[in-house]
């Protein structure tokens, strides 16, 4: 493997529009192919899967009418406890728009089926977002910059690394400062201000010595005065800061390797928000202390937030340096740890309070550093590989879950591709059981084909929904996968589905809703035709699958109970035939970017029949049932879930 950056294209996005899949109808050719031809393929295929028969064992797809103004390029989306769904397309993957400073959020009510545009003060596009024990939202990173391929930059640029040897002071320099080269004599310009922190003295931990000074680093995107290759460089120079002078100028430096013009890749920001649900606005917090695109955001026991991974402010592969906010001053400290991460790394919190990373990510970051899968322990930086994993080296785009009930500590990672635009995909399933003495990944049932990009939503009844993706990166050559199944965790087994209408790929995600549906969206292609010779169009419509269990004559009803429940403690809910329900779940809301979701959860409850209904007890375990709220799902002995109830642990 090789150890470069790896830089995805995300310039060219058109989505192919695909008839209903063939797979279904040529199942019932087999038994009615007389009927396939009188009708018409395509009119006796929406005979089939409208028929009561056919939904009640396949679940059954229709779009969401969504109206013309409130349609946007949904890169990310969270359900709230409100009920509600925040779409986030920030710029859309669409110069034109981050060009414009046109960013974009809608709110979609899905019980009134009503959408309401939410102001949006910064390009959340690619950013991280988590669920905080008080039900908002935190968003964090972005866009800063889009990037440039290689021919269309004109201007030789790159990273500058600023020095500040003393000892007594800091630096900042504004945007405009000018480097100029000791060897090369060539002038480069800083795009925006920095802060070099003043030096570090060193001393002699045994006798207090003085021993020598660390010089405070800065990094800052410079480029070139004036466009052409004649202002590239080659090799690493010492650059003088124009303007300064005394011992400013011999204390202050800069020190850049090849500035050229090369492919500049996006850049992030540091900006960080809260969404209120209840208000329905972005409340301005502390910045990030590094910026990030493409980050991953984990709520961890105590209810504060890790940031980790995505691309900076000058578009490289954020050092390794954690941070986390805590809600209650709405600011971020440094972890002091360093591990590094590729962009969008899958990052479970674990039932003993340490972190899972599944090897899931979205692909951003040198092919040798950070992608093997293990257990972190937060708090001594100690890193435990887990081996076994099948096609490692097609790990980027595939998603991870966590399989109910949580409390078994159970993970199935599903398909994925090769480093950056690699044709190779992967149909494995990975399973593992960190309950284990040894957990070791072994593989489960297997897709029909390659898969990257399958989004994956846990449902009610412990089932999991596995739909979309494509088995070539970013369905090149009409290569989407036009399937669903459903994955039984007991069983270790798929079920085939009705299968979608629309192809799935990069930027695409999918959430539970409360009332047991799962919506699907997003998907941006580089082609819209199987020769890839047009250019894609970023899929603005929007699906929801109704599973199986929702064709069937009833469901249970709960009514009565609390809104907030102590971990450890119990509540009472009414429910018509308390003796029909066989089991019950809280489910934690989603957060969903880039089929990246580390909040999906389901933590099974205690049940005892009550006269008039249920008493469910909730598990003292801070770290499997994280403060903030969950959907209390109930199913009875069919496995037809209730619809959720929203209640908060605090």
């Amino acid at each position: 493997m090789s150890a470069t950056p790896v830089r995805q294209n995300h310039r060219r996005n058109r989505a192919r529009r695909i008839a209903i899949g063939a797979a279904v109808v040529v199942a019932v050719a087999g038994v009615n192919g007389p009927a396939l031809y009188r009708f018409g393929s395509a009119k006796y295929h929406e005979y089939t899967i409208n028929r009561p028969e056919y939904k009640a064992e396949n679940g059954h797809w229709d779009f969401l009418d969504i109206p013309s103004e409130f349609r946007i390029n949904s890169i990310h989306a969270a359900l709230l406890h409100t009920g509600k769904v925040l779409l986030i397309a920030g710029s859309g993957n669409n110069q034109k728009n981050f060009d414009a400073g046109k960013f974009e959020s809608i709110l979609w009510d899905p019980k009134a089926n009503t959408y309401k545009k939410i102001p949006t003060p910064k390009d959340m596009f690619c950013s991280g977002h988590t669920q905080l024990p008080d039900g908002n939202l935190l968003v964090a990173g972005g866009t800063k910059r889009y990037e440039k391929l290689k021919g269309d930059v004109t201007k030789a640029g790159g990273l500058m690394i600023v020095h500040n040897e003393d000892p007594d002071k800091p630096v900042t320099l504004p945007a405009g400062t000018m480097f100029t080269g000791k060897e090369n004599g060539k002038t480069f310009v800083s795009k925006d201000p920095v802060l070099v922190e003043k030096a570090k003295k060193i001393f002699d931990p045994e006798t207090g010595a003085f021993l020598r000074t660390e010089a405070g680093l800065g990094r800052i995107y410079v480029e070139a005065r004036q466009s052409g290759k004649k202002y590239e460089t080659g090799t690493e120079d010492n650059y003088r800061v124009q303007g300064m002078k005394g011992s400013d100028a011999r204390n202050v430096y800069g020190i850049a390797q090849k500035l050229a013009l090369d492919k500049k890749d996006f850049q992030g920001i540091k900006e960080a928000y809260e969404f209120d649900p209840l208000a329905e606005k972005y409340i301005t917090v502390d910045p990030m202390n590094e910026a990030r695109w493409y980050p991953t955001l984990t709520t961890l026991e105590d209810g504060k937030v890790l940031a980790l991974s995505g691309l900076d402010e000058i578009g490289q592969i954020v050092p390794g340096k954690d941070e986390i906010y805590d809600p209650k001053t709405k600011s971020w400290e440094y972890t002091g740890i360093i591990r590094k991460f590729p962009t969008y790394p899958a990052i479970f919190l674990l039932d003993n309070g340490k972190l899972f990373y599944s090897g899931s990510n979205a692909g951003y970051g040198p092919a040798d550093v950070g992608r093997d899968p293990g257990i972190w322990d937060l708090e001594t930086n100690k890193f435990k590989k887990i081996p076994g994993l099948s096609d490692p080296d097609r790990m980027e785009t595939s998603a991870t879950v966590m399989l109910p009930p949580a409390q078994d500590q159970k993970f199935m990672v599903i398909g994925g591709g090769g480093v950056g635009e690699s044709e190779k995909s992967s149909e494995k399933s990975r399973l593992v059981d960190l309950k284990a003495r040894d957990p070791r990944f072994t593989d489960g049932p297997a897709l029909e084909k390659g898969t990257r990009y399958p989004s994956a939503s846990l449902l009610p009844d412990d089932s999991v929904l596995i739909t979309g993706g494509s088995e070539d990166y970013r369905g090149r050559g009409g290569s989407d996968v036009l399937q669903a199944r459903l994955y039984d965790p007991k069983a270790a087994s798929y079920d085939r589905v009705a299968d979608p209408a629309v192809g799935r790929n990069y930027h695409s995600g999918s959430v539970l809703l409360p009332d047991g549906r799962v919506m699907v969206f997003g998907s941006d292609p580089l082609y819209s035709d199987k020769a890839n010779t047009k250019p894609g169009v970023f899929e603005q419509r929007v699906e929801i699958y109704t599973p199986p269990y929702l064709f069937r004559d009833e469901r249970p009803v709960l009514s009565g109970g609390p809104k907030s429940v102590k971990r450890g403690g119990t509540a009472e809910f009414r429910t018509a035939d308390p003796g029909a329900i066989a089991s019950a779940k809280l489910m934690r809301p989603s957060a969903v970017t880039h089929v990246t979701d580390v909040e999906q959860r389901s933590v099974a409850l205690d049940v005892k029949k009550t006269a008039d209904g249920i008493e469910v007890t909730v598990p003292k375990n801070r770290a499997l049932v994280p403060s903030g709220w969950y959907m209390l799902f109930v199913t009875d002995t069919k496995g037809t879930p209730s619809e959720g109830v929203w209640v908060e642990i605090p």
